[in-house]
C-alpha cells in the first residue's frame, strides 16, 4: 500500500497537456479544418474560439495529431456549444473514443479517455458537428496524460519540386522531413495550405504568372525552418474561344434589342466605345421544348427610334470594325430553353447558327434561368451529367464552338444560385428533397471550361450565398462581388465533397455581373463599392471582411445589365469602368 502511495506522485508529476493551442488563441495554429475559423465571440476563456460550419456532405471536422506515450491513459476534454458537436480520438492502437452532445445552447464540457496501444505514439484529435445543422463552437480543448520528452521542430524539409504546371494550378512534391507529423505550403511567403502528406496542388493562380513556393514541416514542438524556395510560371491558358481578340480588361453589356422597358431603346450606332462585348437580348424559343431560337427585334409600336435591319446590321459591322465583339444571348428572364431531346439539340444548333450568319455576329451568350437547366435525381456528379437537358446543351455549344472555330466568343451569364449555390448543394441532394436547378450550370461549364471566353455570374437578384470561408454573404456591398468571384478563381468542393471539387477558372474569363443602376436589378452598388472589389480582387488592397484566395490582375472585367439602363442612369458603370482601367 505504502508502494503505491509513493508512486502517485511521480506519476502524475509527468502528466503533460498535449494540445497545441486548445483555446485557438493563436488561430488555426496547430488544427487542420476542412471549414473552420476562430471567431471573438462566443468565447468561452481568452478571446479567441473555433467556428466550424458543416455544409453538404462535409461535418467541418478540424484535428490534430498529439504525440503520446504507448500504453498510457489520457483525459481528452474540450467545451463546445452548438447542435451535434462531437469530440474524439482516432489512431490510439486500442479503441477509438468519441463522445458527442445534441445540443449546447451554451458552453458544455465534452470528456472521455482513452488508452494508447503498446506501439502507439501519436493519436489524432478532433472535433466536428453533423450534416446541414449550423455552426458549433469549441474551445479550451485538453488531452492531459503523461508527457514526451521537449522535442524540436523538424528539420527543414528538401527537395522541393514543381510538378504539373497549368494556368491556374501548381503541383508540388517535397521529400519528407524526420519528426514532421504536417508540412505548411507557402505562396510568395503566406501560408496557404497544410497537408499530411509530402505534396500538395496549389490552385486558384493567375494565368502566365511567376510564384514562389516553400515548405516547412510541422510537430508539437512547432514549425522548422522553410525549404528552398522554387519558382514555378503558370501557363497562358489555351485564350479561352476568342478571349485572345478581346482587351485585357474588357466591359460587357447587354443591350435591349428586342424590347423596350423603363430604360428605352438604345440603337446599335449609340451603344457609346466603351463597350468591348454587346450582347442582344434576347433570342428565345419557339417553345420551351423546340430548341427552335428566334432572334425578333423591337417592333417599331414599341421602340418608335428603332433602326432599320440594315441600319443595325451595319452598325454591327462598324462595331466590329473598332474591335468589339457583338452576341446573340439566348433566354433571359423568360426565354425557357429546354433541350430534351437531340432533335432540339440540333434545332438549336441550326437556329442559333441561323441568326449569327444572318447578322454577321462574333458567338453566343448562354442566358438560361428559371426552369432551363435542372438535374435528375440520379444526375450527382457535375463531371458526368446524365440530364439530357444538360447533356444536349452541352454537345450543342460544343458543335457551335466546332463550326465556327476558334474565333468564336462563348459567354455564360448564370445566375449565383446556378453556380456558387453549388458548393452547399447540388441538385436534389445525397437525401432527395433539395431544389433540382441548384448548381445545375456547373456541369455545363465544367464541360466546356476550355471553350469557354467569359463567365459573367449575375451577382445581382441573388439571395445570400454561403463563400469560401463559410460566412453567408449578401448584395449590396463590395464583399458579395468578392466573395462569389472568388470562388469562380479558387474553385470550390462541390455540395461539400473535398474529393469533388468544382476546378478554378482563368481569370481572363471571369467578369463580374453587376446591374449597371437601381432601376435594373436588386443589389447595385455604387462605384466606390465597385472599385473595392475590384481593388481587393486585382491588387489585394482595400479588401474588407471577406479575404480572397488570391491575387488576379487579369481579371477580365466586369458585366452588367444593361447598357440601356446605364445611358439612363447617366452612364455611371461605363465611367466606373473607364475610370478604373483606363
Amino acid at each position: 500500500m505504502s508502494g503505491i502511495a509513493a508512486l502517485a506522485p511521480a506519476a502524475q508529476a509527468a502528466d503533460a497537456e498535449l494540445i497545441r493551442n486548445g483555446g485557438f488563441e493563436a488561430g488555426l495554429d496547430g488544427w487542420s479544418c476542412t471549414a473552420g475559423k476562430t471567431v471573438t465571440s462566443p468565447v468561452r476563456t481568452g478571446t479567441s474560439a473555433l467556428q466550424a460550419t458543416p455544409a453538404g456532405n462535409d461535418y467541418a471536422q478540424c484535428s490534430q495529431t498529439v504525440t503520446v506515450q504507448p500504453n498510457s491513459q489520457y483525459t481528452l476534454s474540450g467545451y463546445v456549444r452548438g447542435s451535434y458537436v462531437y469530440l474524439g480520438a482516432s489512431g490510439t492502437g486500442t479503441t477509438d473514443v468519441s463522445t458527442w452532445t445534441q445540443a449546447a445552447s451554451d458552453w458544455q464540457q465534452l470528456t472521455t479517455t482513452f488508452r494508447t496501444g503498446a506501439s502507439t505514439t501519436q493519436v489524432t484529435i478532433y472535433t466536428h458537428g453533423w450534416y446541414n445543422t449550423g455552426a458549433y463552437y469549441a474551445d479550451d480543448v485538453s488531452v492531459f496524460g503523461p508527457g514526451t520528452a521537449a522535442g524540436q521542430p523538424p528539420a527543414a524539409p528538401t527537395g522541393l519540386t514543381a510538378g504539373a504546371v497549368t494556368s491556374s494550378s501548381v503541383a508540388l512534391s517535397w521529400s519528407a522531413a524526420s519528426g514532421a507529423t504536417s508540412y505548411a505550403v507557402y505562396r510568395d511567403g503566406v501560408k496557404v495550405q497544410t497537408v499530411s502528406g509530402t505534396s500538395a496542388t496549389v490552385t486558384g493562380l493567375a494565368a502566365a504568372t511567376a510564384y514562389t513556393f516553400q515548405v516547412a514541416g510541422v510537430n508539437n514542438a512547432g514549425e522548422s525552418a522553410k525549404s528552398t524556395a522554387v519558382t514555378a510560371t503558370t501557363t497562358a491558358g489555351s485564350g479561352g474561344g476568342g478571349s485572345a481578340d478581346l482587351p485585357t480588361h474588357a466591359l460587357v453589356g447587354y443591350l435591349h434589342a428586342s424590347f423596350a422597358n423603363g430604360a428605352g431603346y438604345t440603337r446599335m450606332a449609340d451603344v457609346p466605345a466603351s463597350w468591348d462585348v454587346i450582347d442582344l437580348a434576347f433570342g428565345e424559343p419557339t417553345s420551351t421544348t423546340s430548341g427552335d431560337i428566334r432572334f425578333t427585334r423591337c417592333p417599331v409600336a414599341e421602340c418608335p427610334n428603332v433602326e432599320s435591319d440594315a441600319d443595325f446590321k451595319a452598325a454591327i459591322k462598324a462595331k466590329q470594325a473598332a474591335g468589339k465583339k457583338v452576341l446573340i444571348s439566348i433566354g433571359g428572364q423568360n426565354g425557357q430553353v429546354q433541350l430534351t431531346t437531340t432533335a432540339a439539340r440540333d434545332t438549336f444548333v441550326s437556329s442559333v447558327s441561323k441568326i449569327i450568319d444572318d447578322y454577321g455576329l462574333d458567338g453566343l451568350d448562354v442566358d438560361f434561368e428559371g426552369h432551363s437547366l435542372s438535374l435528375n435525381t440520379d444526375d450527382t456528379d457535375f463531371k458526368n451529367p446524365k440530364t439530357p437537358t444538360i447533356v444536349n446543351l452541352i454537345s450543342a455549344l460544343k458543335t457551335l464552338k466546332a463550326r465556327y472555330g476558334s474565333k468564336f466568343v462563348l459567354s455564360m451569364a448564370p445566375e449565383t444560385f446556378f453556380v456558387q449555390m453549388g458548393y452547399q448543394f447540388y441538385g436534389t441532394g445525397q437525401w432527395g428533397g433539395q431544389d433540382p436547378r441548384c448548381g445545375a450550370y456547373l456541369p455545363v461549364i465544367y464541360a466546356l471550361r476550355d471553350d469557354l471566353t467569359l463567365l459573367h455570374v449575375q451577382d445581382y437578384n441573388s439571395g445570400p450565398i454561403m463563400g469560401l470561408d463559410n460566412q453567408y454573404h449578401s448584395m449590396g456591398g463590395a464583399d458579395f462581388h468578392i466573395a462569389m468571384t472568388d470562388m469562380l478563381l479558387s474553385g470550390f468542393p462541390v455540395a461539400g465533397n473535398a474529393n469533388n471539387s468544382f476546378p478554378a477558372l482563368r481569370p481572363d474569363q471571369i467578369a463580374i455581373g453587376m446591374p449597371a443602376s437601381t432601376n435594373a436589378g436588386n443589389g447595385y452598388v455604387a462605384p466606390a463599392e465597385v472599385t473595392k472589389a475590384l481593388d481587393c480582387l486585382t491588387k489585394r488592397t482595400n479588401c474588407g471582411s471577406y479575404a480572397p484566395h488570391g491575387t488576379w490582375p487579369a481579371l477580365r472585367g466586369l458585366m452588367t445589365w444593361s447598357i440601356n439602363w446605364d445611358r439612363f442612369a447617366g452612364g455611371e458603370f461605363q465611367r466606373t469602368f473607364d475610370n478604373y482601367f483606363g
